[in-house]
């Protein structure tokens, strides 16, 4: 079939594929809880063969999927290198130091709180979830597993906090892509965000703090948390030197260093520290750093430490992410297929047609980016189509570039974790050891946000505008200084 036969679908028949493609992921994964990557495969397999019968060849999917690999590749590095940093932040007493204090400081019933506001603290100074949650996020769900707490609650306040920051900090790359892409300026875009940032914020504190009330703190509780500081205590030197390599990771992302740079330093150095102070052997620090570490390799014999310990604090290492790449693969072989296949993009340039309110126009742009970061898994591809699509329309609504630019972050940036197909999620999944479908309705900082700004939309006649600015108001306010200055 030459290429001049190629033809696009009709909105009807862009439908088929769609709809089919939502019932493998909504059933398949959602319900039946089979293997995502194979439903991936079976969606993508879904979207060839619609693409072929409009004239596209396998070698195009296969062409779009390279240039998604070669995008993608700095993200799924930087996902080999939080395994690395792990395994050899475990052998080093990095992580065991904060469980050990987190263990004897935090109380149980404020530890979901407490979860939300430190990742967001660490975020917003760092501008990067996937450190945040790789990182600190790790020790606080070792905590909670200690304490006999909930996993999935936990996994939420990590996951919300640590967008938190990526959503408001001016190092953040999301950040400051979505403004670029929408035309905004920078600063006036985060302070935008604010307006669905703050109440969302609120609302996760305010539930994280009673769901931890609930918290009934029994003494069989209480026994298990002093045998795990007894343990840890036993396996670890825990001086303060063991904070290096996380004083590394901050300091390297306020100076915006190169993130994979910086990441491999702090590494390195957790692994000279292991060596200087846990008298791990040269072997066995390349063992953690590639397989994980393991208890026994600290020269402790497997017997004398409970399993609870070793549950704990086993893990880690390069091997640990590679199911999360090959799930990185499914998800762009799917994401490929579909982009070729037009289907997307003939029903939203149909659905542009009936936007005809503020609040319509903004629900859609919201509803755009959450199916696009959900079928391409990549944020920057996202924020550049949105614009291309609903750009103008914003504009003839009288919508200032800041509000595209927050729909973006809150419909792409702070959503893509939430599903167990996409990079983000998968990493989340992978990282702290729960399931999207798990820790999705604790997440409420990444759920308020998109709630917010589609409320700001449909109530803006009714509040005068409120959250919501106008491209108006720019003029306004230009001639507002010109008479201030004479």
């Amino acid at each position: 079939m030459k290429q001049s036969e190629v033809k696009r679908p009709t909105v009807g028949m862009a439908l088929i594929p769609i709809t089919l493609a939502l019932v493998i992921f909504i059933v398949g994964i959602g319900v039946l809880k089979f293997q995502a990557e194979l439903m991936l495969i079976f969606a993508g397999v879904l979207f060839s063969i619609f693409a072929a019968l409009y004239g596209h060849k396998w070698g195009k999917i296969i062409t779009v999927m390279g240039e998604k690999i070669k995008t993608a590749l700095p993200a799924i590095l930087i996902l080999f290198s939080i395994g690395l940093l792990i395994g050899t932040w475990m052998i080093s007493g990095t992580i065991p130091f904060f469980v050990y204090y987190g263990l004897e400081i935090i109380n149980p019933a404020h530890l979901y709180v407490l979860a939300f506001i430190v990742t967001a603290i660490v975020s917003t100074c760092t501008g990067t979830s996937w450190g945040s949650a790789g990182t600190i996020g790790v020790a606080l769900m070792s905590i909670a597993q200690t304490m006999d707490l909930s996993m999935a609650v936990t996994a939420g306040a990590v996951v919300s906090g640590a967008y938190f920051g990526d959503k408001l900090s001016p190092l953040s790359d999301t950040t400051n892509m979505s403004s670029l892409a929408a035309g905004a300026n920078l600063y006036e875009h985060i302070k935008h965000m604010l307006y669905t940032s703050v109440p969302s914020a609120l609302i996760a504190i305010i539930v994280f703090y009673f769901v931890g009330l609930q918290i009934d703190s029994s003494p069989g509780q209480l026994t298990n948390i002093e045998e795990m500081l007894a343990g840890i205590g036993e396996l670890f030197n825990l001086n303060p030197l063991v904070l290096l390599p996380a004083v590394i990771v901050i300091a390297g992302s306020l100076l915006k260093k190169n993130p994979l740079i910086v990441l491999f330093c702090s590494a390195v150095t957790a692994m000279i520290i292991a060596q200087l102070l846990q008298s791990a052997t040269v072997p066995n620090l390349f063992t953690a750093a590639v397989e994980g570490f393991h208890t026994e390799m600290l020269g402790v014999s497997p017997d004398l430490i409970s399993e609870d310990i070793q549950e704990l604090l086993n893990r880690g290492g390069l091997y640990s992410m590679y199911n999360a790449t090959f799930f990185v693969f499914c998800a762009f072989f799917f994401a490929s297929a579909l982009e070729v296949s037009q289907a997307l993009n003939v029903i939203l340039e149909k659905v542009i047609t009936y936007l005809k309110s503020i609040g319509s126009v903004i629900f859609a742009s919201l509803l755009t980016g959450f199916a696009v970061i959900n079928c391409t898994s990549n944020a920057l591809v996202t924020y550049f189509l949105v614009k291309d699509i609903y750009g103008d329309v914003y504009k003839k609504r009288n919508l200032h570039p800041t509000n595209l630019s927050r729909s973006m972050e809150d419909s792409v940036t702070i959503t893509e974790a939430l599903m167990p197909w996409t990079v983000s999620g998968v990493f989340m999944a992978t990282t702290l050891g729960v399931g999207n479908f798990e820790f999705l309705p604790w997440a409420f900082f990444n759920l308020g946000g998109i709630v917010f700004s589609a409320l700001y939309g449909f109530l803006a006649p009714y509040t005068n505008g409120f959250g919501i600015r106008k491209l108006d108001e720019d003029v306004e306010e230009g001639e507002s200084r010109k008479q201030a200055a004479l």
